[in-house]
């Protein structure tokens, strides 16, 4: 059987022009490996919100990254000012990987 090893998966949904910052705070948490993935759109506490093609004004990206605990919990540490007055949605959860130290 192959062996697998527990990380943390961090996924974000950000405004567009939030992901630089995002980033930036991830990496100061020791996160360098992520992916950013457009979306479509949904519906949330403030409402219906769809992917604008033309302006880009309620374009949102979603960043997702396995890392480490510590690493989790240090980009939680400096994301947790932003939640609520950006209105991020930040998901955390366990996750079994194969090559686990790709994931440090």
């Amino acid at each position: 059987m192959t062996s697998t090893i527990q990380r943390r998966r961090i996924e974000v949904l950000a405004d567009e022009p939030l992901i630089t910052a995002i980033v930036r705070l991830a990496n100061n948490a020791g996160i360098t490996h992520y992916t950013l993935m457009p979306t479509i759109g949904g519906a949330g506490a403030h409402g219906r919100w769809r992917d604008d093609q033309l302006s880009g004004a309620t374009a949102k990206v979603m960043l997702v990254a396995i890392t480490s605990t510590e690493h989790a919990a240090a980009f939680v540490d400096l994301l947790a000012p932003l939640l609520e007055s950006h209105h991020l949605m930040l998901l955390l959860s366990d996750v079994e990987v194969v090559r686990g130290v790709k994931f440090d």
